[in-house]
């Protein structure tokens, strides 16, 4: 738990596709996607990249200043390693005191559960998910699934489709989802939501250049928008030098994350996902070249912390 009142967006891991630890990357960070959202008290934890590994020593430390326990929710866009790979080495799954929910998506008929007990699996990892001494609790989300936390609720509810929803009051947190098909083998897309204030994860999507209307939709008039930027144009159509054509990998370039913002008409925008090539003094470049096109555009970084009730 975390201090209530507050809705917080903390960037643990930014990069792209693998880990890219190198002086060129000091500034932005070369850990793959993991984002904390603190907010009215409960922690969120988009996806596991190895990013979700200083996190967990933060959370771990906070905690014992407390004299409290782990506990968080873990949302889980899809199962590609630089989403997963840090989750063996989250040092709150290790403390018997810790609890974690883990919910994710079903893609090509595999859980989320099912998806980490094969990443903890050996040959691959020594230590099993059966082995691991926190509480863990799994749910698989589907589209149009809802997640309600708050007293109201008992802390933590998950509304499947067709499940009554009679809950309206204005302090419980709401997750909305939906699943995009533009990025190999799917992915979910979160909005979290709370005391009129919001927050879109759309991380490892590639949109039309024209734009996405369902993201659009999805997305309107959110404060913040994380939004999947791996590449420049030149790079997404094979322009730049020794880059080949990446059209159709799933990613979206800065313009498309710009356009997406435009059109949806957010406070906001955090490019996220990186290619993990593109030095501190690109992404710099990146950066300006992205306010010409979305003012209020930033470049994400580990470290970098959004008050969104300050904005």
């Amino acid at each position: 738990m975390t201090e209530s009142g507050s809705f917080e967006i903390r960037f643990w891991g930014v990069c792209g596709s693998h880990p890219m630890p190198q002086k060129s990357k000091m500034r932005h960070g070369g850990n793959t996607s993991c984002v904390e959202i603190s907010v009215n008290g409960y922690t969120l934890i988009l996806d596991a990249g190895t990013g979700i590994i200083p996190l967990g020593k933060e959370l771990l430390a906070r905690a014992h200043e407390k004299e409290d326990r782990v506990s968080a929710l873990l949302l889980l866009s899809h199962y590609h390693h630089d989403h997963t790979q840090g989750f063996p080495f989250f040092g709150p799954v290790y403390t018997a005191d810790s609890k974690l929910w883990v919910l994710g998506p079903e893609l090509e008929n595999v859980s989320p559960k099912d998806v980490l007990a094969d990443v903890m699996h050996s040959p691959y990892f020594p230590v099993r998910l059966r082995d691991l001494n926190a509480e863990l609790c799994f749910e698989t989300l589907n589209e149009d699934d809802e997640i309600l936390l708050g007293e109201e609720v008992g802390g933590v509810k998950v509304l499947h489709s067709g499940d009554p929803r009679p809950w309206t009051s204005a302090d419980l947190v709401r997750i909305q989802l939906v699943q995009s098909t533009r990025h190999p083998g799917g992915v979910l897309v979160y909005r979290i939501s709370w005391r009129g204030a919001s927050v879109v994860y759309a991380s490892d999507m590639e949109n039309y250049p024209e734009g996405d209307e369902w993201l659009v939709s999805f997305a309107q008039g959110t404060d913040l928008l994380i939004h999947d930027a791996q590449y420049t144009d030149a790079h997404y159509w094979g322009e730049a030098p020794g880059c080949a054509n990446t059209q159709g990998y799933g990613h979206s370039t800065i313009s498309m994350a710009c356009q997406v913002a435009n059109a949806a008409q957010v406070g906001g925008l955090a490019l996220f996902h990186h290619s993990p090539e593109y030095d501190d003094e690109r992404l710099d470049q990146i950066e300006a070249e992205a306010k010409a096109l979305f003012p209020e555009a930033l470049m994400a970084y580990e470290g970098l912390m959004i008050r969104l009730l300050e904005r």
